[in-house]
């Protein structure tokens, strides 16, 4: 199975070569495989910033840790979710899906009011979890691809959201920076690609149900 194989392969990049740059073809698939995410409802609820521009790096290294992978990896991807979700939110779409699909808005207005009151019925901290989870899924689907185009990434929660907002004037958008991916070329110094991945063992992470739980419900 290819995935295995380029899952084996990726690896967690500490030190990226700041001379190799992720091409513009290879850019366009890494953004369809984010695009073809999985979200909940299919809303999408978050939007994506890809930075490239070394000044705006340097502002955000220091909210970053300092970590070197901000300003020498080819891109620099900052997942940002939706602050709020509203109506208007799910009615864009229902809309979309109207569109896509040639079927008429009222036909599947009652779906768009089943994900209204499903979203009504989380009080505002279980909505604001909910959102801060969706990128994460966008997320995974970029790892993956990346692993596929053998081009390198680093997953980092490592920064300040804060100082992300402030820097890219994320809160007059309505949006907070949830997590952030660097993608390029590892530099063959970096240690960390030769180290074995440390995992927990199949007997410990995976338990199969195969009968009825005893006293269940």
């Amino acid at each position: 199975m290819e995935l295995i194989k380029n899952l084996e392969w990726r690896y967690a990049t500490k030190k990226f070569d700041p001379t190799r740059k992720v091409s513009h073809e290879a850019m366009n698939q890494l953004k369809r495989a984010i695009q073809l995410a999985v979200s909940s409802y299919g809303l999408q609820l978050y939007k994506v910033l890809i930075i490239e521009d070394p000044e705006v790096r340097e502002q955000l290294k220091p909210a970053s840790w300092n970590q070197s992978q901000i300003t020498d990896a080819s891109h620099l991807f900052v997942f940002c979710n939706y602050a709020d979700v509203n109506d208007q939110d799910v009615d864009d779409f229902i809309r979309l899906t109207s569109e896509t699909r040639a079927i008429e808005f009222s036909q599947i207005r009652g779906y768009g009011d089943f994900i209204k009151g499903k979203l009504n019925e989380k009080s505002d901290t279980q909505k604001q979890n909910w959102l801060e989870r969706q990128p994460y899924i966008a997320l995974a689907n970029l790892l993956m691809a990346c692993a596929e185009l053998k081009i390198d990434a680093c997953p980092m929660e490592g920064f300040e959201p804060e100082k992300y907002n402030e820097i890219l004037e994320l809160d007059q958008q309505g949006l907070n920076a949830c997590v952030i991916a660097t993608v390029g070329y590892r530099d063959s110094s970096d240690r960390s690609q030769v180290l074995p991945k440390v995992r927990k063992p199949m007997h410990e992470l995976f338990e199969e149900i195969k009968h009825a739980v005893p006293n269940a419900v």
